[in-house]
Order: structure tokens, then sequence, then C-alpha cells
């Protein structure tokens, strides 16, 4: 058998079948044998290498039946192959003979081609040494207990990649050597042996001055980082170049001058360079992506960086002016033919393609067909022939969509980077604000990218999705209409983009004819698809395109190939994206048609639907994927809600309202919650069950935020339009979500009173999340009433309850009860403990409610342990959580957390504003232990200033 460590650990039968090894330990456990070389290893080192500080509870045992699982890969791997494992005195040895492990015989490659001395079999010796590599050594292991041995080994590769390069140079490759070790060269820039090779390879192609240039770079690095001279190799390679002029450097190529800089595509000109000169049979190079996002600037930029690399030649060859056409390959291999000088005499069969062809036999050099995608079909037969017949040849081509031909590699060329919203990091970073600033500046002398303008350019960029042609064309209009005047007129940004690029190609004057490009290349069926998908905002599923468009599999998967629509992947499959220019345009189209309202009356239909399937699946083991997926169709639901609202769509906008409420609420968007059962309770009509949900939900959202005057008033009212409405579920659940409610009003009586109705409703449906979330509020009710045995005993019965039920709010409602229960009895450890674990259930669920009080908790663990800047910073973080989500008991938990760790951090002038913002908010017969906490604080507050009078009576107000 074999074995690979040159890569992903691998194992290998005799006939080079790969034998799965089943688990990463058991792959682990492999990797730590092998690299003993045959010596017997302990179990207790073994067991350290597999698990460190992590063991299993019986380590041993648990080793035991990985070695048995490894055996079984031997067996598979070799007859009898278990054998090779063995147990002696020492440990366990793997039994490996020479050979066997692909890390050997890379060394003993390397040992014979350092003793060869013929150019040829050096390099010969070092092809087949890096040849067994498939990845980093010892990938996914290398950062562990084989670091060391990774390390050794990639040491050994360059090692190898250095001999390799010096043989090559003897046998004259330098033109082509130039090109591929640049990125070594670069990943690697101390290493002197190879940077000598690399000037060697510069200089033997004709870049003298670069050469010089870049030992000069080294030279100073060299110095700069380790105080060091250049070694006696690259010291004796730059006499070299000083005394012998380079051979003269023959520029064979018709790439226009580049009279302008690319902005922000610095990785990606490097990648595409590295593919044109790579080893290997991937020799097609595609450059896709939309219109307007550069391909050709970056084909330019990258054929234009490799053409020493390439002896007969880099040529460009412009397909946009061919006509579309059907499928032969005259028209392409015409326009090749003619920029190649292929005269119809010269030899070959008698087709254009077919002289190409024989003109290209032996030939070393690299084609750019530009703009293909309405030639696609020809460009894609031309490239398969021209690739077959010559062996030296590279293309690299530009298109709105690949070839499809075999061994294409696909290049998606992305729009520049942009800010995010309200990001804070700096907007001149980012690739789309500097392309956008410096031809603002050159378009508009005296602009200039400062705290004013940054913000509005990284909106227009955002804007314009950070394409390259959309943001030139913008930034030649700051001169006319300055920052603000662009950022203004961006939602007709067609009349804005329009004939700014008189020196461009006609498909790229304009933003418009950059689209209408593509669109006219569609067929009726993928026009009427992209119109469809323009209803959707910030994209949508595969399920929700066929809910709204019908079976659009095809010309869906057709408009991505295109770079028309975007795709990115998520748990539920693939989203889809437009670009806004895209998305502009195609609500544009869509009008034309005279199909919007019909698309939004299925995409509303469609997300109300969604909307009641995630309302019953909130609640239980789905919540945090319904969480997610509805945070992913935000933007969609309030689009959706909105046309119901403006069609007068009661009953939908209800629907809407109503099953996003608990959603809303658990994320902390109270405000959006509010506005939308009130914008859908203004309508006329709907069904009597949905406007009462929809008038309680209302009402407990003022009550939480203290907006209600009246609040039993307002809660009777709201109980009694359920009355004939035939939906005892919905007032159980209300009546449930009022007990809360009532305690932050004052109001404890009326709050027990409701919870134990919902709780006996709850009961006799068998309805086990209510009755756990019932026993929940009635702990909280028993904790401000001083009953701590029931308060603990109906926590852990709502904590049992809501973990079978695979509620992740519930078990922080009921942790937040245990919470209390430790913190009240003393139990310090043990509340920090639960506030830690409940912050990263709430913070990985996306609770953004729960967020801010176990932020409060655990800086209440901080006061206690004494770190009061930790306590401080705590709060401040739990009051801008509560705060920005309108949640009034949060912010106030947060005020007297805070108003504690001032005061204890010797703040008292900045600690007494947060107590009685606490007690300022009327807590009427409310007596928790915070509100004692809030008097006793302001009693050691006045001890402080000496006011004996004072400090007694917020003390005895404390006791009371």
């Amino acid at each position: 058998m074999r074995f690979g460590t040159l890569g992903t650990p691998e194992v290998w039968d005799a006939s080079g079948t790969p034998v799965r090894v089943p688990e990463a330990r058991v792959r682990a456990l492999l990797v730590a044998l092998l690299l003993r070389e045959g010596r017997p290893v302990p179990a207790d080192r073994l067991v350290d290498e597999l698990w460190g500080d992590r063991a299993p509870a019986e380590p041993r045992r648990v080793l035991r039946s990985k070695l048995s699982l490894l055996r079984g890969v031997l067996d598979r791997a070799e007859p009898d192959g278990r054998a090779r494992l063995a147990h002696g005195p020492g440990g366990y040895r793997l039994a490996v003979a020479d050979g066997e492990v692909d890390a050997d015989r890379f060394r003993a490659l390397l040992e014979r081609a350092r003793r060869t001395r013929d150019a040829a079999g050096r390099a010969a010796l070092c092809d087949e040494a890096l040849a067994l590599w498939r990845g980093p050594a010892f990938a996914g292991f290398a950062e562990g207990f084989a670091a060391p041995a990774a390390a050794r080994l990639e040491e050994e590769r360059l090692t190898v990649l250095e001999l390799r390069a010096e043989a090559r140079l003897e046998l004259g490759e330098h033109r082509l050597l130039a090109a591929e070790l640049g990125e070594l060269v670069r990943r690697h820039p101390l290493r002197e042996r190879l940077q000598a090779a690399w000037l060697r390879a510069l200089y033997g192609s004709g870049r003298q001055t670069e050469a010089l240039r870049s030992y000069e770079r080294l030279r100073r690095r060299l110095a700069e980082e380790l105080g060091a001279d250049p070694g006696p190799e690259l010291a004796a390679a730059y006499r070299q170049i000083l005394r012998q002029p380079g051979p003269a450097a023959e520029t064979v190529t018709n790439l226009p001058a580049i009279v302008d800089v690319l902005v922000g595509r610095d990785r990606e000109v490097a990648a595409v360079r590295e593919l044109l000169v790579a080893d290997g049979p991937g020799r097609l190079v595609t450059l896709t992506g939309p219109g307007g996002v550069g391909k050709t600037r970056l084909a330019l930029e990258a054929a234009g960086g490799v053409v020493e690399a390439f002896p007969d030649g880099v040529w460009l060859v412009e397909l946009a002016p061919l006509p579309p056409s059907g499928g032969g390959t005259s028209g392409v291999a015409a326009a090749v033919a003619d920029v190649l000088g292929v005269r119809d005499a010269d030899a070959g069969e008698g087709t254009p393609a077919g002289r190409v062809a024989a003109a290209l036999q032996g030939s070393r050099c690299l084609l750019v067909l530009d703009n293909c995608e309405h030639v696609l079909a020809e460009t894609g037969a031309l490239a398969v022939r021209l690739l077959r017949g010559a062996a030296g040849l590279r293309m690299l081509v530009t298109g709105r969509e690949p070839l499809g031909v075999a061994g294409e590699r696909v290049v998606e060329v992305p729009p520049l980077a942009v800010p995010p919203a309200g990001g804070g990091a700096d907007a001149a970073s980012f690739g789309a604000v500097e392309l956008f600033a410096a031809r603002a500046a050159a378009s508009a002398p005296g602009f200039a990218l400062d705290e004013r303008t940054a913000p509005r350019v990284a909106a227009i960029c955002r804007r314009l999705d950070g394409l390259p042609l959309a943001l030139e064309l913008a930034a030649r209009r700051v001169r006319a209409l300055g920052v603000d005047g662009i950022a203004a007129r961006l939602d007709d940004r067609f009349r804005l983009l329009g004939g700014a690029g008189g020196d461009r190609p006609d498909r790229h004057r304009t933003l418009r004819a950059a689209i209408d490009w593509s669109w006219h290349l569609l067929d009726d069926r993928e026009r009427e698809v992209l119109r469809g998908l323009v209803v959707h905002a910030d994209g949508c599923t595969l399920e929700a395109a066929e809910a709204t468009g019908g079976d659009v599999l095809e010309p869906l998967a057709r408009l991505v190939d295109r770079s028309l629509v975007g795709s990115v992947d998520t748990p539920e499959g693939k989203r889809y994206r437009l670009l806004e220019s895209v998305a502009a345009y195609a609500r544009e189209r869509l009008e034309e048609a005279g199909e919007r309202e019909a698309a939004e009356e299925r995409h509303m239909r469609y997300h109300a639907g969604l909307a009641a399937d995630a309302d019953a699946g909130l609640r239980g083991p789905g919540q945090r994927a319904w969480m997610r997926r509805l945070g992913r169709e935000h933007a969609n639901l309030h689009a959706a809600s909105s046309t119901a609202v403006r069609r007068g769509d009661a009953g939908t906008a209800l629907r809407l309202a109503v099953h996003l409420f608990w959603y809303r609420w658990l994320r902390g968007r109270h405000r959006e919650a509010h506005r939308m059962l009130a914008s859908a309770l203004e309508l006329d009509g709907g069904p009597r069950r949905l406007r009462a949900r929809a008038g309680a939900f209302l009402a407990y959202l003022d009550l939480v935020a203290r907006e209600a005057d009246a609040p039993l008033v307002r809660v009777e009212q709201a109980l009694a339009a359920f009355d004939g409405a035939d939906d005892e579920e919905g007032r159980t659940f209300v009546q449930w979500l009022f007990g809360p409610a009532l305690v932050e009003c004052g109001e404890l009586a009326a709050a027990e009173t409701q919870t134990g109705l919902a709780l006996s409703a709850f009961r006799s449906r068998g309805d086990r999340w209510g009755i756990a979330a019932a026993l929940a509020n009635r702990a909280y009710l028993a904790y401000i009433r001083g009953g701590l045995p029931r308060f603990e005993t109906d926590g852990a019965e709502a904590l049992r309850a809501f973990t079978e039920l695979g509620d992740d709010w519930g078990r922080l409602e009921a942790m937040a009860v245990l919470w209390r229960h430790a913190d009240t009895v003393g139990d310090h450890a043990e509340a920090e403990r639960i506030a830690a674990e409940a912050l990263e259930l709430a913070e990985g669920v996306g609770i953004r409610l729960n967020t801010s009080f176990w932020t409060c908790c655990l800086g209440r663990a901080a006061l206690v342990r004494g770190d009061t800047a930790g306590a401080v910073e705590r709060f401040r973080r739990a009051l801008e959580i509560s705060t920005a989500h309108g949640e009034a008991y949060g912010a106030r938990l947060a005020e007297l957390g805070l108003g504690m760790a001032l005061r204890r951090a010797g703040d008292p002038g900045r600690a007494a504003p947060h107590l009685r913002t606490w007690l300022g908010a009327d807590p009427g017969d409310h007596r928790s232990v915070d509100v004692v906490l809030a008097f006793a604080e302001l009693g050691f507050l006045a001890g402080q200033r000496g006011d004996d009078g004072t400090a007694l009576r917020e003390h005895r107000r404390a006791l009371a």
C-alpha cells in the first residue's frame, strides 16, 4: 500500500485506488504514527496529540476504537494490513516499508536531483518530485502536532523549486521562468537562492532594468528586516547583470498602450497572470461578469504582464464588431486570421479556422479574444480546435458567460469592493471608492476625498454596485453636479449616466447601452424571467422565483451564466440577486410589458404564506433555521407588506403583520412590528381573528414601551376583541403575553391573573410550549413576590420542557429565571456561568431582546468580582442594544447597572442620573430586587457626599 502526506493524508492500495479513512480523528492517528517512521508511540502521547486538553472521559478506550478503525482501513488497502499496526512495550507502531510514504519518495528524488549534473535530467527529477504534492504537507494537521514535520517538508519543497529553476535557467527557459517565479518570489521575499534565480530569469528575458530594481528592493529589505547584506549567490547574479548588457527584449504584441491606472484589481490581475503561465492542461482562461465590470481592462492588464512568457507574441482580437452568428467558426476565425496576418493563400485547409490552426502549430503565443458573448458557440469551437493543434498556445477570453468547453478555467470578475452601509472602515481603502475618486479628480480638478465627500462617495458606490463602468460614468459628472447632485439623481441613473463616455465603444458609452447589449442577446423566456425577478427585494430563493414566475429553472440558470443574475449559497440553497442597475433596467422593462401589478401580487401572496409557515416554525426545534431564513427575507417581507397596504388588501396585510409579530419581537424589531400592525389595522376589513390578534399585539407593544395611559383598560379592550372571533388559541397566547407587560406597568395582581388564566388554558389543550412559557412567567412573578421555592421549581420545569421542545428562546426565558434564583441566593459563580452560556446562545440564535438582558447579567457578575471597568463596558453595551431596539426594560436594567458600576468606580456624579432613571419609571408596587438595589445605591451615594439624612431615607426605602 501507499501513504500520502504531501497534501491531505491518504491511503492507497497497490493499484493506486484511494482507501477511505472514515473520520478526522482516525486520519490524525494515521499522521501521528507515520511521523514516527515505524517507531513505537505511547498511548498517552497519542491521546495528547489527538485531543490535547479536550480528551474524552475514557481516552484509552476511545483511542482503542480509533485504532480499530485504522486497522480496518489497512485491511482494505492490502490483505491482512491490520498486522502492520502492532502494540508493544513502547506503545503502538505502524510498519512502513521504504518508498511507501510519498514524503520518502519525494526526499529520495531530491537527493538524486542534487547529484545529477545534467540540467535536463535534474529538471525532470524535480518535476517528478513536485508532482507528488497534492496540497500543503499534512493538510488539515499542519497547525497541530504535525507542524514541525510539515514545515520541514515545505522547506524541502522550496528547495526543489529552486533546484528546478536553476536547471531550467541552464536550459535557457528564461522568459517562461520569469513569469512563473514572480508569484513564488512575492510569497518568499527573503529566500536569496530563489531571488537569485528570478533575477537571472529576468535578465535572460531582456528585463535587465527590472532585475536591477528587484535586487535593490531586496537589498533594502534584507537590511531593514534582518540587518544583513545579500549573500554570495545574489551578489554574483547582480554583478553579472551589471557587467553584461541583457539580450534585446523583443516586443511581439498588438496590445494597446494603457493610458490609465487599473484600480482595485491587483489580486485579480495576479491570479489571471498565474493561470496564464501555470503548467497543466488548462490553457484556456475565460473572464466572465456583467457588462461594465471591467473584463476587457483586466484582460489587457493581465496579458500585458506576461508578454515575455510568449516568444511568439500576445495578440488581441476584438470580437464585439462581429455580427451575432449561429455555430460555425468562420467569423471568429477570420478575425483571428486578420490579426495574425494569416492570408488566404497560406497553408492549411481551405477555411479560416484551418489556416489559423496551421499557422499556430508549434508556436508559443497568447490569444486574447475580447467580448465573445454574441459569438459564443463559434468562439468555443475555434478554441477547442486551436488548443488541440498547438500545445504551446494559451487563450484568454472575455465574455458575459463561459464558453462551456472542456479544460476551460473560468474566472468570474466581481464588481469592485464597496464599503458596508454604516461601516466604520476607511472608505478610501475600498476599490470602488478608490476608482471613483481617481476618475473624479481627473475630470474635476480640486475634487478630493475628505470627511464630507467620503460618506457620499461610499453611498454612490454602493448604489452602483461597485460596477466600474457605472462608477467611471458617474465620476465624470462630478464637475457638473458634485457628489451630492449625483447621489440625489441615482433613482434616474440611466439618464444620469448617459452620454458621458464618448471615448468608449458604443456598448459602453452609457450604462443603459451596456445592459441593452446583454438584453438583446436573451430569448423571450429569459427576458420574462429577468423582468419577474425585479419584484424580489434583496434576492430570492429558487422556490420564491418559481412561485412568482413558474418554471424558471433553465432560463434562470442561463441568466446566471450570462452574468445578469448573481447567486450565493445559503442553507436553503442558492439565492439569486440582481445588481441594482440591472434591477432598474428590468423594472423599466416590466412596466413596458404591463406585468408589474400581476408580479407584485404573486410576490405578496407567496411571502404571506411564508410568514404563516414561519409563525408556527418559530416555536420549537426549527426556530434557528426560521430566524435565519426570515432574516434573509426581511426586505421581501417588508415589500410584501407595503404592497398589501398600498392595495388596501387588509386580509393580507394583517396576515403578514400578525404572523411576523413573534419574529420581529425576538429580533428586537419592535418599532417595525408596531408600524406594520398599525398600518394593517388602519385598513377596513380582514378576518376578525386577525384583527383581534393585531390589536392585542399592538397593545402589548405599547405596554412594554410604557406608552399606554391606562394599562388595565387597554388589556381589557384587547381581550374583548376576541369575543366572537372564534380564536381561543389566540386569546390564550395574548393572555400569556400580557403577563410580563403588566409587570412592567406595575400591575402585579393583573399580571398574576392573566398568567394563571393562560396556564390553565394551555394545560387544558395540552400545549407543552404554552405551559412552559406560562411557568416561566409565573416563576418571574414568584421572584417579585419573594416566593423562592416556586420560583426555582417553575423555572427548572420550564427549562426542561423548552429543552425537550428544542426552543432556544424558551430556554433563555427559563435560564433567566434560574439566573435570578442563583443571583438572589448569592451563588454568584453559578449566576455568571448561566449568563455566559445564555449570552452565547442568544447571540447564536440572533434574539436581540435577550442579548441586552444577558449582557447586563455579565456586567453584574463583573461587579461581584470587583471588575468595575469590565462592568461599565458590559452595561454600556447593554444600554446601546436596548435603546437601538426600543426595549424599555433592558434599558432600565442597564441604567441601574451603570449607576452601580460608576459608583464603585469612584464616579458618583455620573452614577446618580443612571440610578434615578430606573426609579423615575414609576414602578408602582413592583418591588423587585432591582428596585431595592437602586434605593440602596442612592443611599450609598448620599453617604459618600456626607448627606446622612438622605442616605438614611434611601436605605429605609430599600428596607421597605
